[in-house]
């Protein structure tokens, strides 16, 4: 365990203490400070705090950083479409039906496990079931997710997802005509009230939540589609498409009615930019459509003949 003390300044009076301490400390990310202070390890004059208290000039604050935890997934020899890797980052093109990462009591056969076993190193600020993982693609949506290798790559990552710096682009199919060529869907998401499974527009607790989207192609009764992140919510792109009758196709869980002509959420993470953690330079990553895509756009226009 390591132990850091860490004292409020004059004039670093009234910001949430969980926003002040992942500042003060740069290995940290906010998450990871809320998560510290739940856990008890981070007091003031040994008495325990809460992530959303306002710092108070003179205060110092005792953060106990424990050791990492040995990971639990284990590595497995998981062929990855790598489309770009440095010390720092890597950037990978997921397959559909890759899950992410492990969860409690299946700890295989997905994305960490295989990234476990290219990397030598991985950011340990996700936990021993996450490590690296600073954004999450759906285990059926195929594309572009970031990956860190080192705590402060994970940081500055979460950063750009906080202050939305870092661009994501997709591009899906969904059922029937969307009737504006663009727009912005700007409905908030949370749990859904019933389905625990589910988020939903219709929550006890909603967070914002904006898509931005742009028709690329029209067919007879589809519509090919292309959508920007401004926020990045659970399902972001799945709930707000389904809230507006135009569910992504192949969508079993928001769009309820079965195709034969895809089965898995016709859904790709197409385009990423973001900063380089350690040089500061802009990148940008794109990820071809995968053929199960391609044959559908194929056969849409086909039948449009």
């Amino acid at each position: 365990m390591r132990t850091i003390t860490v004292a409020v300044d004059e004039g670093e009076e009234n910001e949430r203490l969980d926003s002040f301490l992942a500042k003060k400390i740069r290995k940290l990310s906010r998450s990871a400070v809320a998560r510290l202070i739940k856990e008890g390890a981070i007091v003031l004059n040994e008495k325990s705090v809460t992530a959303n208290q306002k710092t108070k000039s003179g205060e110092t604050f005792t953060v106990n950083i424990p050791a990492p935890e040995p990971l639990e997934a284990e590595p497995e020899n998981i062929p990855l479409d790598i489309v770009y890797e440095d010390d720092d980052i890597i950037v990978v093109n997921k397959q559909a039906g890759l899950v992410v990462h492990p969860a409690k009591g299946n700890s295989r056969g997905t994305l960490v496990n295989a990234l476990l076993y290219h990397c030598k190193n991985l950011s340990g600020i996700g936990g021993k079931l996450r490590p690296g993982i600073v954004h999450r693609l759906d285990k059926d949506t195929s594309g572009l997710i970031a990956i860190a290798k080192n705590d402060e790559a994970h940081h500055s990552l979460s950063e750009q997802l906080k202050s939305r710096s870092m661009g994501r682009e997709y591009v899906a199919i969904v059922r029937g005509l969307l009737k504006k060529e663009r727009g912005i869907i700007n409905d908030a998401i949370g749990r859904h009230p019933q389905y625990r499974k589910k988020m939903s527009i219709r929550t006890e607790k909603p967070r914002e939540a904006l898509t931005e989207y742009e028709v690329i192609e029209r067919f007879a009764e589809h519509t090919y589609v292309r959508l920007r992140l401004k926020t990045g919510r659970t399902h972001q792109i799945r709930v707000h498409l389904s809230s507006k009758n135009h569910p992504v196709l192949g969508d079993m869980l928001y769009g309820k009615q079965k195709t034969g002509l895809i089965d898995r959420p016709a859904l790709h993470a197409r385009k990423m930019t973001l900063i380089h953690p350690k040089s500061g330079e802009k990148m940008e990553f794109e990820a071809s459509i995968p053929g199960d895509i391609e044959e559908l756009l194929a056969q849409l226009r086909k039948q449009g003949d």
